[in-house]
């Protein structure tokens, strides 16, 4: 069986994976890759002379396909967690403790937010449940629209953006309620009277488990590792350009006659790849827009007195051009011995030029002055990395939902195809993982 892979981050190489294990020499496999590395927006560079993520850098670690990977492929003691610290945000010159028991930010009440936000926002949110609530059931709205008009613009800015701008490098009025928190719009549609009873039904029960995980050694672990067990003929720096349906499969150029193909592309490519053979998901493809992002790895000396935090969000709207701060060896106990001490500053929302205009020499400038602001400290790097993110992320805008279900319904009509990414059904690594593992599922059920 002939079967093409396009696109060799997360997403393509589980799928490839998936379809090699169950096809072993019976599958003749190419992974077609734009760039000239795999990976995607996944990175593991190095600064002081050890690895470090210069991409995502975690997992949701409650989810199952990245330690089920980890384990499969005799990575099981790369699983490393982190500390239990939690992050502050940075708000009116100020630092706060994040608000506990919310929902990506949306609290359940005044509580969650107090000294975060002014008197006048905390009475208009303990006011939320007296006022009627208009909420069209199976509609979308954005979240800022939303959490704007019951509980305050304080509120979208100093709790959920900080919070989202780290998710999708957007803004809380460019994310959907649907598609970024569904299990709120399911009390909504399940009728609850007010956001304020919607968030605290769609609270996820308390857990004692770790809610991130991450590897020991950064991503390319694992993304080796995929490779290296699926043994595909591995073309990169090489473009797909024409998909066409053949009597007995497909053509891809440049791949050429082949059986299957896995679209694991973003959602701009995939909807020019789609555009002859599928225009309807070609058309819904094309509407999601992608956000671009930098981040700065600094390397401090070792004794530098970093805040005993996970990291720092910042708020929009403040005087700071970075939006968040990881404190790389503060959060994780496998990064706190080394000679120096790691901080990752994050550029970059939805529509903001400054992570693809700005050079390096500005972007590090940028880092250090505004985490000196943020910890109170004067720093001096001794060495920091750049790494940018040209249309890294989609954006999960109000109605995406029907845009993944117009995609995938136009696709189920064509045999031989299917399409992964992280577009879809979240731009987590374990949801881009998951649809990758489904789309090899579709093809291996059709060749069954």
């Amino acid at each position: 069986m002939r079967v093409a892979v396009i696109g060799g981050g997360i997403s393509g190489l589980v799928a490839a994976y998936r379809l090699r294990a169950a096809l072993g020499d019976a599958l003749e496999l190419t992974l077609v890759e734009r760039t000239e590395r795999i990976g995607g927006i996944l990175y593991t560079g190095e600064i002081a002379g050890r690895p470090i993520d210069l991409g995502a850098e975690a997992f949701v670690g409650r989810r199952p396909e990245i330690p089920a990977l980890l384990r499969e492929l005799g990575l099981e003691e790369q699983l490393v967690f982190p500390a239990g610290l939690r992050p502050l945000i940075w708000s009116a010159g100020a630092a706060h403790p994040l608000p506990e028991r919310t929902l990506m930010g949306i609290p359940a009440g005044p509580d969650a937010v107090t000294g975060l936000v002014d008197d006048a926002t905390l009475t208009w949110i303990a006011d939320e449940p007296n006022r009627p609530l208009r909420w069209e059931r199976g509609g979308d709205i954005s979240v800022g629209a939303l959490v704007a008009d019951r509980f305050g613009e304080q509120v979208v800015r100093r709790s959920v953006d900080p919070l989202l701008g780290g998710v999708y490098a957007g803004l809380a009025n460019t994310i959907g309620v649907r598609a970024a928190l569904p299990t709120l719009a399911a009390a909504l549609d399940a009728g609850a009277p007010n956001l304020s009873r919607a968030v605290s039904d769609a609270l996820p029960p308390p857990s004692t488990a770790p809610v991130f995980g991450g590897i020991r050694d950064g991503y390319r672990v694992l993304l080796d590792a995929l490779l290296g067990a699926a043994a595909p003929k591995l073309e990169t720096g090489t473009a797909a350009t024409a998909l066409e349906r053949t009597a007995r499969g497909w053509r891809m150029d440049p791949v050429g006659e082949v059986d299957a193909v896995i679209l694991a592309t973003p959602a701009p490519a995939t909807a020019r790849l789609l555009r002859a053979a599928a225009p309807a998901a070609a058309r819904a493809a094309a509407e999601i827009e992608l956000s671009s992002s930098a981040l700065v790895a600094l390397a401090l000396p070792a004794d530098t007195p970093l805040p005993g935090n996970s990291g720092i969000l910042v708020a929009t709207g403040e005087p700071l051009r970075a939006k968040a701060f990881t404190l790389s060896s503060r959060k994780w106990t496998h990064l706190a011995h080394r000679d120096v001490a790691l901080v990752r500053a994050s550029f970059g929302r939805f529509g903001d030029d400054i992570p693809l205009s700005w050079t390096d020499a500005e972007l590090i400038t940028a880092a250090t002055e505004d985490l000196s602001t943020v910890t109170g400290l004067r720093l001096a790097p001794r060495t920091a990395v750049v790494r940018r993110w040209r249309g890294g992320l989609p954006q999960y805008a109000p109605g995406h939902n029907a845009r993944i279900a117009a995609i995938e319904a136009a696709v189920a009509e064509l045999p031989g195809l299917a399409v992964a990414g992280a577009y879809l059904h979240g731009v987590g690594v374990p949801a881009c993982a998951a649809t990758g593992i489904a789309a090899a599922q579709r093809i291996l059920g059709e060749a069954s």
